[in-house]
């Protein structure tokens, strides 16, 4: 999947690998399908620059940036509708 992520201010494309992880019916009715979507980025792209140096040597913040998301969707069953009832009426 490809799409646009912004981070303050500063827009870039990115492409998600995206995992479908199939679909499940609940006792309710409700429909829910889930996935999994993961990318990698250079902060850096997005004008992240700060970072710190460590008296061991190196630097606190790497570059690179793990995105992970797992995510659910679900439908809603459509509402059972009741016949109307009409009652009679005594005169």
């Amino acid at each position: 999947m490809i799409g646009d992520l912004t981070i303050r201010d500063v827009t870039r494309e990115v492409a998600l690998d995206v995992e479908y992880n199939g679909q499940a019916k609940s006792p309710w009715g409700a429909i829910s399908a889930g996935f999994n979507a993961r990318t990698k980025l250079n902060r850096k792209q997005w004008d992240l620059n700060w970072n710190k140096a460590l008296e061991s040597g190196g630097w606190l913040v790497g570059d690179d940036v793990t995105v992970a998301i797992e995510i659910e969707f679900t439908k809603q069953p459509e509402p059972v509708k009741q016949p109307a009832v009409l009652e009679a009426v005594a005169a």
